[in-house]
């Protein structure tokens, strides 16, 4: 049903935990930037708690200065409770609001300070928000390789919670690698299963990894049948909610490079994306 190679850029997962704050002026340029290149949709800020998140506490700034009128991008922000989706889907530019579901209790409460059946009703309420505002939800299934916390993980329970998720209306799931424990054996046990299983839904994927593993879980995800890639350029970021030792992303570069040679026609900018590997220099020295 998804045929189409779909390409997530991820600024505000590269930046998100970071201690020195990056100035607003110079997130927007940036995110600006890789506006022009020509990816799918944007990640490029999020509406939590600046205690929380303190590097992402000028999102709503950041947005007012972003140019989206000469881009195909579509914007998305990332929301961990129904005040930040109450906040996101006011505005017009945003398209997609992201939720981390995790199936790790103790990373569900970490993570958002809710247990996975209270954020189930916060899904719900989202839902509600989204249709009633004209965006679209998409679903981190967190933790979706395994947790360092000893809790319960095994396909049956990613597929459980898969199903309690789309039962209530979610149309994209994104699988994702929070610590960086996935493996290629991992990726194909699971992502194959999910993808045949729920047909009907766009099914992304999300891997966190070192820089000597990337390559092998871009493949088995392809090779998987996934069109839908969470990335960020030079595999900046990690979740800072999770561990101490941020575990990075998978680079675009790679991404781009392994998809190009795979006869993908992606149709991207490729003078402002390296533009924009020039700038990430200054967004990210010092930190």
């Amino acid at each position: 049903m998804f045929q189409k190679i779909k390409l997530v850029e991820c600024p505000r997962d590269a930046m998100q935990g970071l201690h020195d704050f990056i100035p607003t002026e110079l997130k927007a340029e940036y995110i600006n930037l890789l506006l022009q290149v020509g990816f799918h949709t944007m990640d490029f800020g999020s509406f939590v708690s600046p205690k929380a998140i303190p590097q992402l506490r000028d999102t709503e700034e950041v947005l007012g200065k972003l140019d989206l009128s000469n881009t195909k991008s579509k914007l998305l922000a990332i929301v961990a409770n129904l005040r930040g989706v109450e906040d996101a889907v006011k505005h017009k530019a945003i398209t997609y609001l992201g939720f981390p579901f995790s199936i790790s209790e103790t990373f569900q409460l970490r993570n958002t300070n809710s247990s996975i059946n209270q954020s189930l009703n916060t899904v719900e309420e989202m839902l509600n928000l989204c249709d009633k505002n004209n965006k679209t939800a998409v679903v981190y299934l967190s933790m979706g390789f395994g947790n360092p916390y000893g809790d319960e993980w095994n396909v049956e329970i990613i597929e459980k919670w898969a199903d309690e998720l789309v039962k209530r209306g979610v149309k994209i799931l994104s699988l994702a690698d929070t610590t960086g424990v996935s493996t290629p054996e991992k990726i194909e046990l699971i992502l194959p299963a999910l993808i045949k299983k729920f047909d009907q839904i766009e099914m992304g994927i999300h891997l966190h990894s070192t820089p000597y593993t990337r390559l092998e879980k871009i493949e088995a995800a392809y090779n998987a049948g996934c069109k839908r890639f969470d990335s960020a350029l030079k595999g900046f970021g990690g979740c800072p909610m999770a561990s101490d030792d941020l575990t990075g992303n998978m680079a675009t570069e790679d991404l781009i490079s392994f998809l190009q040679s795979k006869g993908e026609n992606l149709n991207l900018n490729m003078e402002k994306w390296n533009e924009a590997m020039v700038l990430s220099s200054r967004v990210f020295s010092g930190n």
